[in-house]
């Protein structure tokens, strides 16, 4: 089975986290993976691809005629591949050396269309002692509570997983029509996520099918100093709210995680912080649940914003 990796960037002042996560792919311990670089419109970008990896059997580049943003990017990245998988990671991240081979297990052993792994955090600037687990989301992290039973450690099926750690059946991705670029990503409608739901909520109803969550397939996102500032966190967290009542009105069956989750949330990881914090009270457990409180109003006025906008 060859799995082919789509890696997109747009801009040369990301080149060195580009360039950190290609090799990450080149050094896997899988023996079949083809990297693809798209660079989305820039001519400088492509050529540095070229002057680095042009002279690789196992690098294929690509050059936008014009920036056209992410999810596009990858439908021409998954068009050039030639793989038999197609997988996407994103520029600022980081495959840990079985990546591959352990979304390669799982769609050997259990006959999946789609698998996505876990996203754990590389902090560049530090974790963050106010942030609690349950909105690692925000950051692009799988967060707690994520998992086919709530559990970011129990494999299983999910409807998606983050779009830096998921892969298609190359076939099932093309015949689907990739990402839709006219609902998330980072052209179109201002702010709106969802780029994977979508796709996925599509995969759910033409095959049947979910993503095989695996939790040994991992990737590192670097959390750069600016994705831990208290006020980029709760702007993010409204428009995530926003996006969901996107989903919802684009793809009405595509929103019942977040029920689930927000369902965790208020019975259960609330409850469970109450008690650590009256059993052993601290400065750090007061703020996250602070935070926890600040974070879930911020997605709910976004949600109601949504609401108003799509009325």
């Amino acid at each position: 089975m060859r799995v082919s990796v789509v890696l997109c960037t747009h801009t040369m002042e990301r080149y060195d986290d580009c360039q950190a996560a290609a090799e990450s792919v080149l050094a896997q311990t899988y023996d079949d993976v083809e990297l693809v670089l798209v660079s989305d419109g820039d001519r400088d970008m492509y050529e540095q691809y070229e002057s680095d990896f042009g002279d690789r059997d196992d690098v294929l580049t690509h050059c936008n005629d014009e920036n056209v943003g992410l999810l596009e990017s990858r439908n021409n990245g998954a068009e050039v591949a030639t793989g038999d998988v197609v997988a996407f990671i994103d520029d600022d991240a980081i495959a840990d050396e079985e990546w591959v081979a352990a979304l390669v297990d799982a769609y050997e052993r259990h006959d999946a269309l789609a698998v996505g792994g876990r996203m754990t955090p590389a902090w560049v600037a530090g974790k963050p002692s106010f942030l609690p687990a349950e909105f690692y989301w925000l950051i692009g992290v799988t967060h707690r509570g994520f998992g086919p039973n709530g559990d970011p450690d129990e494999p299983g099926v999910v409807r998606n997983t983050f779009g830096s750690n998921i892969s298609f059946d190359r076939d099932v991705f093309l015949e689907l029509g990739g990402f839709d670029d006219d609902i998330g990503g980072r052209q179109g409608e201002k702010n709106l996520q969802g780029g994977e739901t979508e796709l996925c909520a599509r995969l759910r109803s033409e095959y049947d099918e979910g993503v095989y969550y695996t939790p040994d397939a991992l990737v590192a996102h670097k959390i750069f100093d600016y994705r831990t500032d208290p006020g980029w966190l709760v702007d993010r967290a409204f428009w995530q709210g926003y996006s969901k009542r996107g989903m919802e009105v684009f793809v009405p069956e595509s929103t019942g995680e977040e029920s689930d989750f927000l369902g965790d949330l208020l019975f259960r990881f609330l409850p469970s912080r109450l008690r650590e914090l009256v059993a052993s009270p601290s400065l750090g457990a007061v703020l996250q649940l602070f935070f926890l409180f600040l974070l879930t109003g911020s997605v709910g006025v976004g949600y109601l914003y949504g609401m108003y906008v799509w009325r």
